[in-house]
């Protein structure tokens, strides 16, 4: 079964640094719950695995990363991920991530990603749309989490975001109270609870029936 997912993402952070995370593939892994980079085999190959919770019960999701292609001058990224786990289902992905700047505030921008995602076994069952469903609430997750993440990053020199945060340090060392304290990197659940997202989808599903009948 193939998925495909076309999403836009604005982020309060500038494209800068969202590219400096983005390039950090073990630090963007964090950023999704689950998943980690336990190993990194060449410059463009990563192993690594997710762990998927449902009550009691966990399953280990192994498998690698590869970079396709990395252009620092449109900030673009293609990733292409492949696993399985002990039961025999198996994913793969190609990934498209490019970050844009946002020309109405050069502060902030917008993370692009295009995906295809083929899913076999027990996981295929869930249908295409389920899986868009739960695709979606995974990636609300992880770009709130790299959002979160790319603010504790250090502003490129001479930006506006530099700027700003000169000036919230020179506020601060005169005593001024209301200067905003730096954000703290994301706690991160080590582990997908799947029945959270079970739950949801489930909500979701009574809510689109009550929405029909109404």
């Amino acid at each position: 079964m193939e998925v495909k997912l076309d999403k836009q993402y604005p982020l309060d952070v500038d494209a800068a640094r969202a590219w400096a995370l983005l390039t950090d593939l073990k630090a963007t892994a964090n950023c999704m719950p689950g998943a980690e980079i336990t190993e990194q085999l060449s410059e463009t190959s990563f192993k690594g695995g997710v762990k998927v919770k449902v009550g009691p019960a966990v399953a280990q999701f192994g498998g690698t990363v590869d970079v396709i292609e990395a252009v620092a001058a449109e900030r673009k990224m293609v990733l292409r991920g492949k696993g399985a786990d002990k039961g025999g289902s198996s994913a793969s992905m190609d990934l498209t991530a490019i970050i844009t700047a946002d020309p109405a505030n050069p502060a902030h921008c917008i993370l692009n990603g295009q995906a295809a995602v083929i899913v076999n076994g027990k996981f295929a069952q869930f249908g295409g749309r389920m899986m868009v469903q739960v695709s979606d609430m995974l990636l609300a997750q992880f770009v709130e989490n790299f959002r979160q993440t790319a603010l504790t990053l250090p502003a490129a020199e001479g930006s506006p975001t530099a700027a700003a945060q000169v000036a919230g340090s020179a506020a601060a060392s005169v005593g001024d109270a209301a200067a905003p304290a730096a954000p703290k990197a994301p706690v991160v659940a080590r582990e997908i609870n799947g029945l959270a997202i079970f739950w949801a989808l489930v909500k979701s599903w009574f809510g689109g029936l009550l929405g029909k009948k109404a």
